[in-house]
Order: structure tokens, then sequence, then C-alpha cells
């Protein structure tokens, strides 16, 4: 039971900051769960079972409050939804140590440059469509293989490049829902097949999934109007501010100052 109520206080946690700012649901989630020394994989995969429900209910309040970029979200689903798959089955046999460092100099390059672009008051631009397609294949594997990555990646380059927050946000975690679906079938997959070797504990910790599903339900129905009623500046700034906090986290994390 305290195992539950933990996790139910880190899915509200998490799904508040990434209903808002459309990002860090996973980096959050899996986070802790390494913590407490679960393996990637199954880190990953508990999370995205988590993550079904709780992008669900998220995309749902987002298309209510019209946050989302129609025209992006096709080709950002289709092509998250092929990077995601690839990832989960990667991770499912590799460790995936080597590309975190990659990441991590990413995210604090582009929160500096979403800070600096909200410090000048930059308007945002329509950014081509073409774009959404290699963003979503960068954003879908680099999540899968991460356990959390879609937002910071993909919801940091759109911002970045001159997208509205609001609609970069909204647009990201509602085509989240079915990049979630499809490497949570490849994790299924993969463990029906045999490719995961170590998949057979992941039951040991159906409490701190269940807590997490719990509490991203919580938060996640606030995402559309939190994106909706905030000004579009602080969220620049907020979106920035993020990114910079798990790029530094994450750094301490591999230079073994923090667990």
């Amino acid at each position: 039971m305290e195992t539950f109520l933990l996790f139910l206080a880190v899915g509200v946690l998490a799904q508040s900051v990434d209903g808002a700012l459309g990002m860090a649901y996973g980096v959050i989630s899996s986070s802790v769960l390494l913590a407490f020394g679960v393996p990637p994989a199954m880190a990953s995969a508990s999370v995205h079972g988590a993550e079904v429900f709780t992008t669900a209910a998220s995309a749902g309040s987002h298309v209510l409050h019209k946050n989302v970029e129609w025209r992006l979200f096709v080709p950002l689903a289709i092509a998250g939804v092929i990077g995601g798959c690839l990832g989960a089955y990667v991770l499912a046999g590799l460790e995936s140590g080597v590309v975190k460092p990659f990441v991590v100099a990413y995210l604090a390059i582009m929160g500096c440059w979403i800070l600096w672009r909200a410090g000048h008051d930059i308007k945002p631009k329509r950014i081509r469509t073409w774009m959404a397609t290699p963003v979503g294949l960068i954003g879908g594997f680099l999540d899968a293989i991460g356990g959390g990555g879609w937002g910071p990646t993909v919801s940091s380059t759109l911002v970045g490049a001159g997208q509205e927050p609001r609609r970069a946000i909204g647009t990201v975690n509602t085509a989240e829902f079915f990049l979630t679906m499809a490497i949570s079938a490849t994790f299924v997959w993969s463990l029906v097949s045999g490719h995961w070797k170590e998949a057979g504990a992941l039951e040991n910790h159906a409490a701190a999934v269940g807590g997490l599903v719990v509490g991203g339900l919580i938060a996640a129905p606030f995402a559309g109007l939190i994106v909706k009623r905030v000004p579009q500046r602080a969220m620049t700034y907020a979106v920035g501010a993020v990114l910079v906090l798990l790029a530094a986290f994450q750094g301490a994390q591999l230079a073994g100052l923090v667990a």
C-alpha cells in the first residue's frame, strides 16, 4: 500500500508538469523507478503501461480546449509510432546508456535556446509540416529507450523552432497517446516472442504502475485548461527552465552524483 501511495503522488506530480508543459511524466516516473532498482526496460514498460491511461485523458483535455495543431499531429503521430516501436524493440535486447549523454546535451542546448527566445520576446511562427516527421521519429525512439523523452525532445524542438507553446504542447501530448499504445504493444510482443528475457518480474511492480496510473488520471484532465490559460511568454520560460533542470538532473546521474 505504501508503494502504491508513493507512486500515486509521483503520478500526480509528473502528470501535472507533463500536462502543463508537454514533458516530464516519463522522465520523472522512470527516474523514480530506476532509483528503486527497477531495470531500464522494465521501467520503460511500466511507465508506458501507465501512460496508456494518462495520455488518453490528457489528449482528450487538449482536444476539448482546442490546443491541437492537426496538420502537425498526423505526421508527428505516425513517425512517433514508428520510432517508438523500433526503440522498444532495441531496448528489450540492448542497453541504452550510450545514447543518453547525447540526449542530455540536446535538452540542455534546447532549454537555453528557448529561454533566450522567451527573454527576447520572439513571436511564434508557422512550422512547416514536413518537420514533424523526423522530429517524431527521433522523439519516439528516444522515448522508448529512455522511458521518457517524447515530450522533452518533440515539444522543445517545436517551441524552439517557433511554434506557439500552447499548440506545440497540445499537439505533442495528443500524439503521445498513439505512441504510448505502440510502445506498450511492442513490449508485449517482445515478451510473448521471448525477445525480452527479463520480463518475468514485471508483475512485481504492479503497485507502482497502479499508483502512476491513478495519480496521472487525477491530474491529466486539467492539462488542456492549464495550457490554454497560462500566458504564452510565461509558458515559454517554463518549458526552457524544465528542460535545463531535466538536463542537469540527468547529467548528474551520468556523472554518478545522484542515484
